[in-house]
């Protein structure tokens, strides 16, 4: 199956590295979001991240020009009436998903296969919405996308080998390695990651240590590259309650329980590094 014409819809932190990545590997792609304010906004904030490498000498600025240009703001999800697949990078909300990918089977053509970036919500749940259950799939991009090499792949239960391998495909064009996971809550790598950030946050809450030597602990003490607060911060707060919250309820284990302190930071809007405070401030 030949994948060339590219949709993403989240032109958020994740959607728009997808799209970053895409475009990088040459090919082309429809950026859609709430609104095309919203869109334009995450292909501008493309571009300056792009202007970056090319300030670091990473990149030529030919390049640059090039990979921009690839990435076009659609107005609306009928933007896809011919791609040749779609990538979900929408809010971790069941509801959300379930609806949106109705309404991309109505809109995408017969052959297009549709891709979820959950990180934790089921791919058999969203293929029953639509018409094409064999051709969609899980496609779990890691944060920052344009740097980390690895992409879950999850197979619902009725995707077809036929699909499967064209993202698996589509994986090594842009340069990532796959793990295949089953269609259970939190794939592989949230199953382990969650417990342990969990667990931080709830050091933090019973004044254990500060913030900052939990995670100067993990990074010097267990060869992390980011502390377990810090990438909270940088993956999202709400976005870690809700798969926390998902984890909690499908599996029924307490190990999975959200720290009450981590709701308090959701419920004051202190998501992290995308509004500016977490469980650290950041400026800019």
């Amino acid at each position: 199956m030949s994948l060339s014409r590219m949709g993403v819809v989240g032109a958020g932190q994740m959607g728009r590295g997808i799209a970053q990545v895409l475009a990088t590997a040459g090919l082309d792609v429809v950026l859609v979001d709430v609104d095309v304010a919203a869109a334009q906004r995450g292909l501008e904030t493309l571009a300056r991240a792009l202007e970056g490498q090319v300030r670091k000498g990473k990149l030529d600025p030919d390049a640059r020009d090039h990979i921009v240009a690839r990435v076009c703001v659609g107005p609306d999800l009928a933007s896809f009436g011919g791609v040749d697949m779609v990538i979900e990078a929408a809010s971790e909300n069941a509801a959300l998903k379930q609806e949106l990918f109705g309404r991309l089977d109505r809109i995408c053509p017969p052959h297009a296969i549709l891709a979820s970036n959950t990180s934790s919500l089921s791919i058999t749940a969203l293929s029953a919405h639509t018409q094409r259950p064999d051709k969609v799939i899980g496609m779990h991009f890691m944060n920052p996308v344009p740097v980390m090499k690895l992409v879950e792949v999850i197979r619902g239960l009725p995707t077809s080998d036929d699909t499967y391998a064209a993202v698996a495909e589509l994986a090594g064009v842009l340069g990532k390695t796959i793990v295949t996971s089953r269609d259970i809550p939190g794939f592989v790598v949230n199953r382990i990651l969650m417990p342990l950030v969990n667990e931080a946050c709830f050091a933090l809450y019973e004044g254990i240590a500060t913030a900052e030597d939990i995670d100067k602990g993990c990074v010097l003490g267990l060869n992390h590259p980011l502390g377990p607060l810090a990438l909270m911060d940088l993956i999202g707060l709400d976005t870690t309650l809700a798969i926390l919250e998902v984890l909690h309820r499908e599996l029924g284990e307490d190990k999975y329980r959200p720290c009450p302190l981590l709701r308090q930071y959701v419920a004051a809007g202190w998501y992290g590094r995308k509004v500016g405070r977490g469980f650290f401030t950041y400026a800019g």
